[in-house]
């Protein structure tokens, strides 16, 4: 796993070993990027369920202003920090070591033009997640929210009754990406 692109491009990021986290694979991971490149310069960044932080620290080297890199898992964040340290985000990066709902407590004050949900894929936790974020007004007016799952047609039907728009699927074989952000005011 690397960084694709910007100021430290070609990086090669430390991952978790075994089946506790699984990377957003580099196919998908440009595709995500591509779709995003205007939107990442000098954003605020979240990436709830980080994993080793590859999502996050692309961010910071496309432009992104700040990014927090959250994850529950202690090995998680060893590899974070080592990934922040590699890529020289020190300044840019921060790491918060907690579950998610008590790190969106601990941001619920706090607004984010870009939301990585990326939880483990047999969980709830991303609904959960986006109920907290919705509540708490965490997204900034034109801010996006990227959920990955393989469970397409479940999240779907969630995502139906939540006071959230999606505007965009993308669908890379067992991997779907919903691109999510604010409803209308009516």
């Amino acid at each position: 796993m690397r960084i694709i692109s910007g100021k430290a491009r070609g990086t090669k990021l430390n991952t978790l070993e075994g089946m506790d986290t699984r990377p957003t694979l580099d196919r998908v991971k440009e595709s995500l990027f591509n779709i995003l490149q205007n939107q990442i310069y000098d954003a605020k960044v979240l990436d709830l369920f980080a994993g080793s932080g590859a999502l996050g620290l692309e961010t910071l080297s496309r432009g992104a202003k700040e990014t927090i890199l959250c994850d529950n898992s202690y090995k998680a964040i060893r590899i974070i920090e080592e990934n922040v340290k590699k890529t020289h985000f020190e300044k840019q990066a921060k790491i918060i070591n907690s579950d998610y709902k008590k790190a969106l407590n601990i941001l619920k004050n706090e607004k984010f033009d870009i939301i990585f949900l990326d939880p483990p894929y047999e969980s709830t936790f991303d609904i959960d997640a986006l109920n907290v974020i919705i509540l708490n007004e965490m997204l900034t007016e034109k801010g996006i929210i990227i959920l990955e799952t393989d469970h397409v047609e479940e999240k779907q039907e969630k995502l139906k009754k939540m006071d959230i728009n999606v505007y965009d699927l993308r669908n890379y074989g067992r991997v779907s990406l919903f691109f999510l952000n604010r409803k209308e005011k009516k």
